[in-house]
C-alpha cells in the first residue's frame, strides 16, 4: 500500500458520507491556520506523513515544518504551522494526530532502547508484531528512533522459526529444502533460523547454509556461550524476553542484533494537538 492509498483509505474510513460538523457549521471557502502542539517530550516522528495528508485533501495549503522528523522535542514545542481551508484543517486533524502521535510513541521507545546500547555494537531490531497496513510507518518511525528495521512481511527474507522447523520434521530437513525452494523459483533472499537449544545451535553450525541465527529465550549467560560457539561464522540474534531493564546484559554478550517487538506494540503514543490559531 502506498503513502497515497494509506490516506484515502483512512480518510473514507473517518469522513465517510461527509463532515457534517464542518459542512454545517463553516463556510467552504473558509480560510485559516493552525499549529501542532507538542505536549510531551520525546522524539518527533510523522511530520512528512502529517503534510502528506494535508497536501492530499489540499495541494495548495501552505505547511511550515519547525520540527522535523527525528527531532528531540520538548512540551511546549511547535512542530508545524498550516495555513488551508478550515474545512481541510478540521478533516486532516485527527488522521495527522492519529498518525504522529503513533510514530512518536515509537520513535521515543525504540531511542531509549538505542540509547541504551550507545557502547555496544548491537543494533536494535523490530518485528512483524504491528499494525495491519500500519506497518510501514510504524517501521519509518523505529528508524527515525535509531532503530533497524527486520523484514517487511513474510515475502523479503526466510525466517524458520520453532513452527516450521516442528511441522517440516527437523533443522536439517527445513534449511534443505528452503534451500533448493530458493534455488528453484531463483530466490535471493536470506536465511534465519530459530534455535531454543545450545544443541540446536550445534546442529545449524554442522548443517551451514543459513545467513543468521536466531538465540530465542536464552538467558544472558546462554547466550554468551552461544555466541561464543557460532563465533562470527553467522549473524546472530536475540530475541524474547528482552526489556529496556535487561536489553544491556544481552548487548554484553556481544550478539549482533536485538528484536524487540514492544518497541511498537507497547510504545504510548505522545501526546500532540492541532490548534487553531487565531489573529
Amino acid at each position: 500500500m502506498t503513502t497515497q492509498e494509506f490516506i484515502a483509505a483512512a480518510l473514507k474510513e473517518d469522513i465517510g458520507t461527509g463532515d457534517h460538523s464542518t459542512l454545517s457549521s463553516i463556510a467552504p471557502d473558509a480560510m485559516g491556520k493552525a499549529v501542532l502542539k507538542v505536549k510531551e517530550d520525546g522524539i518527533l516522528a510523522g511530520v512528512q506523513l502529517a503534510q502528506d495528508i494535508f497536501h492530499y485533501l489540499e495541494p495548495e495549503a501552505r505547511f511550515t515544518i519547525y520540527k522535523n522528523d527525528g527531532d528531540v522535542v520538548k512540551h511546549g514545542d511547535i512542530a508545524f504551522e498550516v495555513a488551508a481551508k478550515v474545512h481541510t484543517i478540521l478533516q486532516a486533524e485527527r488522521l495527522s494526530l492519529n498518525c504522529m502521535q503513533r510514530m512518536s510513541g515509537i520513535a521515543t521507545l525504540t531511542n531509549q532502547y538505542v540509547e541504551k546500547l550507545k557502547a555496544y555494537k548491537t543494533r536494535i531490531l523490530d518485528t512483524r508484531k504491528t499494525t495491519p497496513l500500519f506497518r510501514a510507518f510504524e517501521k519509518e518511525a523505529v528508524k527515525i528512533g535509531g532503530g533497524e528495521n527486520h523484514r517487511m512481511g513474510l515475502y523479503d527474507m526466510v525466517m524458520l522459526k520453532d513452527n516450521h522447523i516442528d511441522f517440516c520434521g527437523g533443522i536439517e530437513k527445513a534449511i534443505e529444502k528452503t534451500r533448493q525452494y530458493l534455488k528453484d523459483n531463483n530466490l535471493d533472499l536470506k536465511i534465519e533460523v530459530e534455535t531454543r537449544t545450545i544443541d540446536d545451535v550445534k546442529r545449524l553450525l554442522a548443517t551451514g547454509g543459513i545467513d543468521r541465527i536466531m538465540l530465542d529465550n536464552y538467558t544472558p549467560e546462554l547466550m554468551q556461550e552461544a555466541v561464543k560457539l557460532i563465533d562470527g561464522k553467522y549473524e546472530t540474534e536475540a530475541s524474547g524476553g528482552i526489556t529496556i531493564e535487561n536489553v544491556e546484559a544481552y548487548a554484553k554478550t556481544g550478539v549482533d542484533f536485538i528484536s524487540v517487538g514492544a518497541i511498537i506494540h507497547h510504545a504510548v503514543s505522545m501526546d500532540l494537538s492541532l490548534k487553531a490559531q487565531l489573529s
